[in-house]
């Protein structure tokens, strides 16, 4: 009988229909995940997770014994899966990846092209190390292939980056990021997390940047569900990586001042900037109505932001009106793929000159609501030049008023941390 977290797996992978977007799918909210053992939850997230990430490499070893040949969806997904076993995993036996692979096929209809699975599957043993060498020097003449990127996005860093720069970069890419915790000052636990922690059976290491206060970011090791602990529920931390505090960082809100926060949804960066006013002032978080503004809001509750007034993306901002204005733009998130397992997949070139576009147009209708002297922060989680450095350049030279005072990018490569860049300006 198939186990559960792979058939769960295969489920999962065949609603795909071939396409990742089914990752928008909560696994760990699925009812037939939640009820798993931890261990088969972790292992049904590792098998998902890993799949899509290494989705081009497992089509280039399907086509090596299949000529290239198109399989059926289902087929082409059930062969990723037991490949990612073989080449990927090695807490799998062999012999348990190929015949779960071919019970599962039966279980998904599949039944006639079981003999085709488990000859591939099989042929793949067989030269299982000979493959794998073919298949590391593939990493080096053909990256996009080899480390299972689209290859216009490879192409674009391949311009920017030194080979053994754009090489690290696809490694970490698909390098399975760590989960990292903010404190939260704002509620008595978020100053006793390390005790509290200790008896939560939460491993944790302090991190440091120069972006970051002594005691604010810490990397989780071994940890319970978070959402179960007292420490989370009482608003003691917040889920964020390191990168997402520099924004903030930079803006440098003060108590008692009037900020705006763009587009703030879900709220990560507006409850570390309440955490630097002390809650004093007012924060306007405006977002889109619906989901995205209540994740907001209930995040706020959770975390004792008290000084946040929510506002909808469509009401007007009045001139002269914030002393800080926070833009943390739409993008393409080129900076966070290790953590947006599908994204490499959706995204498209063509996508890029309308998110610049949107950016352009989202800093035009802000600008005017910063006070003469205020200070405006742009930033994305992106890598892309024309996303960054360029759009900061065109705003100034649009806006002789404005002053471009600094900007950061933070790179993967460089800083071992997302991908993130920041631009600092003073109206004058």
């Amino acid at each position: 009988m198939v186990s559960a977290p792979r058939q769960i797996a295969a489920r999962l992978l065949a609603v795909g229909g071939g396409s990742p977007d089914f990752l928008e799918v909560r696994l760990d909210s699925d009812p037939a995940v939640a009820g798993l053992r931890a261990e088969d939850r972790r292992l049904v997230r590792e098998l998902v997770f890993g799949v899509t990430r290494w989705r081009l490499s497992l089509d280039w070893l399907i086509a090596r014994k299949t000529e290239g040949r198109p399989q059926h969806p289902t087929v082409e997904l059930l062969l990723r899966l037991g490949l990612y076993q073989i080449h990927f995993l090695d807490r799998i036996p062999d012999f348990a990846a190929v015949n779960e692979t071919v019970e599962m096929a039966r279980d998904l209809g599949q039944s006639r092209r079981t003999g085709f699975i488990n000859a591939v599957l099989r042929s793949h043993l067989r030269e299982q190390a000979a493959i794998w060498d073919e298949y590391v020097a593939l990493r080096q003449t053909d990256p996009a292939t080899g480390w299972s990127h689209p290859r216009w996005l490879v192409d674009r860093w391949s311009r920017e980056l030194p080979p053994e720069a754009l090489q690290q970069l696809l490694e970490w890419n698909n390098t399975p990021a760590s989960t990292f915790a903010r404190a939260n000052y704002l509620v008595p636990e978020g100053r006793q997390l390390p005790e509290l922690w200790a008896g939560e059976r939460v491993e944790a290491e302090p991190v440091e940047r120069d972006w970051i206060p002594d005691g604010v970011a810490f990397e989780l090791g071994s940890h319970p569900s978070l959402a179960t602990l007292p420490s989370f529920q009482r608003g003691g931390f917040y889920v964020q990586d390191p990168s997402t505090l520099l924004a903030v960082h930079e803006l440098q809100a003060r108590p008692g001042e009037r900020v705006l926060d763009a587009c703030a949804a879900p709220g990560g960066k507006t409850g570390y900037m309440a955490q630097m006013m002390e809650n004093e002032g007012v924060i306007v978080a405006r977002d889109a109505v619906g989901e995205r503004l209540e994740r907001l809001v209930e995040n706020c509750a959770r975390l004792g932001v008290r000084c946040v007034e929510p506002m909808d993306l469509e009401a007007p901002l009045p001139p002269d009106s914030f002393d800080r204005i926070l833009v943390d733009a739409p993008c393409s998130n080129t900076g966070v793929l290790r953590r947006r397992i599908e994204l490499r997949w959706r995204l498209r070139e063509s996508e890029l000159d309308r998110l610049i576009a949107d950016q352009w147009a989202l800093l035009r209708q802000v600008a005017p609501s910063l006070k003469p002297g205020g200070t405006l922060v742009y930033s994305t989680c992106s890598l892309e030049s024309e996303e960054n450095a360029a759009q900061a350049a065109t705003f100034v030279r649009e806006n002789p008023e404005f002053t471009l005072l600094r900007s950061r990018q933070l790179h993967p490569v460089y800083d071992a941390v997302d991908g993130a860049f920041v631009a600092v300006f003073r109206r004058e």
